[in-house]
């Protein structure tokens, strides 16, 4: 479904850096009300002070997204607050570099429980309020590693899948309730992601591409939400490794085992 965004409400989690707070920002200058959700409150309070001071509708919950009570306030304050939601920006992840074979066994917990698990029970928790938005949308924020996995982000890949096949799921079972779902599977992008991993063991040496912005990323999203998509890719190389997997995947296999 097309979609006007001004008067619109949303709910932005991961919202204090990176893709999410562009996002927040994009979707505050088309005029969407916001309740944004992230750990960091000196950070998050940037971002809520200057939607505000432009005359923006925004609301700041502080908090870790894997906790429940986290995901009601956020459910309560689009209600309270805004009055209701339209839109669930499913964008706080996290990620983890090194081999499986090194790694933590209690990081994949890690990376599930941020990555797919909070993102599934705040799409629970919301569905209610979105039956009654207008023309109301599930953003989830996934990863070109959702598509093909690599070495030296085993886990991370898993979880990623796992926000793919789930948010395929429920795009069809959504439609009979009027709600659209979009998946983003951004590549490397400008932001402070690979910095703040759980756990680091080792670096790859990938090929080094020039990443894309944050809010470039973000813009892209929000024209997508108008625009009623279903998937974008907002990374050129991104594109072409899902293709090239898509129709030779032993030969990315192959040039997989060239990094380990």
């Amino acid at each position: 479904m097309k979609r006007n965004l001004h008067g619109a409400r949303a709910i932005v989690t991961g919202a204090s850096s990176g893709i999410g707070r562009e996002t927040a920002l994009e979707l505050a200058r088309h005029g969407v009300g916001l309740i944004l959700v992230a750990r960091r409150e000196d950070r998050l309070r940037e971002v809520t002070d200057r939607i505000a001071a432009v005359g923006g509708t925004v609301e700041a919950v502080v908090g870790d997204v894997t906790d429940r009570a986290v995901r009601q306030q956020a459910i309560d304050a689009a209600r309270e607050k805004l009055g209701g939601l339209d839109i669930l920006v499913n964008n706080a992840g996290v990620g983890a570099m090194g081999l499986f074979v090194d790694a933590d066994p209690e990081r994949v917990r890690r990376l599930m429980e941020v990555n797919f698990f909070a993102l599934v029970e705040m799409t629970r928790l919301a569905l209610p309020l979105l039956q009654q938005g207008n023309r109301p949308i599930v953003v989830n924020v996934s990863s070109i590693l959702g598509h093909r996995g690599v070495p030296y982000s085993s886990e991370y890949s898993a979880s990623k899948s796992a926000v793919q096949g789930f948010s395929e799921s429920i795009r069809a079972e959504f439609t009979k309730l009027g709600i659209d779902v979009l998946v983003v599977s951004p590549g490397t992008t400008e932001t402070e992601f690979f910095d703040r991993v759980i756990e680091r063991t080792a670096d790859p040496k990938w090929p080094e591409h020039r990443p894309v912005s944050a809010a470039e990323v973000a813009r892209q999203v929000v024209r997508a939400i108008r625009k009623g998509k279903h998937e974008i890719i907002p990374y050129r190389w991104g594109r072409v490794l899902c293709r090239l997997n898509r129709f030779s995947p032993r030969l990315v296999d192959y040039l997989m085992t060239r990094y380990v």
